[in-house]
């Protein structure tokens, strides 16, 4: 084969090698879920509330049958979103209605709460035994700032057990709240640590290492 020809064939292959990476990286792009965002939700200096859900499965989109989080809007929508725009240095009041069921963990120390002091349906916990009742469904977890907290499963075989997202509060679900406080500015990362990503690999896959299923950033701007 000719130089030339060689030279035309290289260039055609890497002209579609770039296509590809282009491509791939646009459809990346286009994935990553909506900033939801809480900077000027309340007024300056007063506390953010920040009210979340978490569903046995989505229900929609391209992989319905995920876990997955979900976000309330300051217009009171539910948005399937897990990047949120914080203030920095205010009081963050967290709502979080857990819809799941839950398990015995594979690591007990998921099951200790760390950095808050959180209530289940309106009483203060410290520690859930996963091993008793219904487990323990999922995590809410922001490591940079040592916050760990466990969410204790519903029944599983409830008749109101919610199957898609948003779940309604008339749906079995367990109330979780809990406060902290921002640092300055800055991206931390948050996430669930319970493996629930069913049909993968040690359950860490799908909607374990997907943005906008069961972690993602807190984006903290001053």
């Amino acid at each position: 084969m000719k130089r030339g020809a060689r030279i035309g064939i290289f260039a055609m292959l890497l002209g579609i090698a770039t296509a590809l990476v282009i491509m791939t990286s646009m459809a990346f792009l286009r994935s990553e879920p909506i900033t939801v965002d809480y900077t000027t939700a309340q007024p300056k200096g007063q506390p953010v509330h920040l009210t979340l859900q978490t569903v046995s499965a989505i229900g929609f989109g391209d992989n319905p049958n995920w876990v997955s989080y979900l976000a309330e809007s300051p217009q009171g929508k539910w948005v399937h979103s897990t990047l949120w725009d914080l203030p920095a240095h205010t009081t963050i009041d967290v709502t979080l209605y857990q819809y799941d069921s839950g398990g015995p963990l594979r690591n007990q120390e998921r099951g200790v709460v760390q950095g808050v002091k959180p209530t289940l349906n309106g009483k203060l916990f410290s520690l859930i035994d996963s091993y008793k009742g219904n487990g323990v469904g999922h995590t809410f977890s922001i490591p940079r700032l040592g916050i760990n907290v466990p969410l204790a499963g519903v029944n599983g075989n409830a008749k109101n057990f919610c199957n898609a997202a948003p779940c309604p509060l008339s749906d079995a679900h367990n109330t979780i709240k809990f406060s902290f406080t921002t640092p300055g500015p800055g991206q931390y990362r948050w996430q669930c640590f319970v493996p629930c990503g069913l049909g993968y690999l040690y359950g860490n896959g799908g909607p374990m290492s997907t943005l906008g299923y069961m972690g993602g950033f807190l984006k903290v701007v001053a």
